[in-house]
């Protein structure tokens, strides 16, 4: 069965619904998502390299977990959904960091941003993700541009590096054990 979607205006008040298959490709559906970044104690940023299988940015690294929220899902339901269903997760601390309105030309998002720490195993589901590693921030700055990563990502490494300067303590708070 298609996945429906609720739609919602710039203030996250739903307006209507459709289905996920009439939001791609119409950008004036403006529909919700989450993402998760998910950091090791060392601070590397875990990516997955999306499937080539996928419809949007095939083969491109993108942030370590990105989904939709369905119909009548609350926010952080959808982010433990996503998380298991694409880096077999369970049992983490989200911290929400921001939200904001993505729009391109393919599709129009008001996306939820979480941030976890993570110190076990990750396991990629395959029809999902081609492979997944952490990044050292130098790598990824080194790419940043050169078509390795989806300008989604590009765009969500620069909020969450500018999340991160002006919540330092809040940041620092994650690593307590350090």
């Amino acid at each position: 069965m298609e996945e429906i979607l609720d739609l919602v205006d710039e203030n996250d008040r739903i307006i209507g619904n459709a289905r996920r298959c009439d939001c791609h490709g119409d950008p004036r559906c403006l529909h919700r998502a989450v993402h998760l970044f998910v950091l090791n104690p060392q601070r590397e940023i875990y990516l997955q390299k999306r499937s080539l299988q996928k419809r949007v940015q095939p083969g491109k690294w993108d942030t370590s977990v990105g989904g939709h929220i369905s119909t009548g899902e609350g926010t952080v339901e959808a982010l433990f959904r996503e998380a298991e269903e694409e880096l077999g997760l369970k049992c983490f601390s989200p911290t929400f960091m921001y939200s904001y309105i993505m729009r391109n030309d393919f599709e129009s998002e008001l996306v939820n941003t979480f941030l976890c720490i993570w110190d076990s195993e990750i396991v990629p589901n395959p029809e999902e993700i081609s492979s997944g590693r952490f990044w050292r921030e130098d790598e990824i700055i080194a790419s940043l541009g050169g078509c390795t990563f989806t300008p989604n990502f590009e765009d969500e490494f620069q909020r969450f590096t500018d999340w991160r300067s002006r919540y330092p303590r809040r940041y620092a708070a994650l690593y307590k054990g350090d």
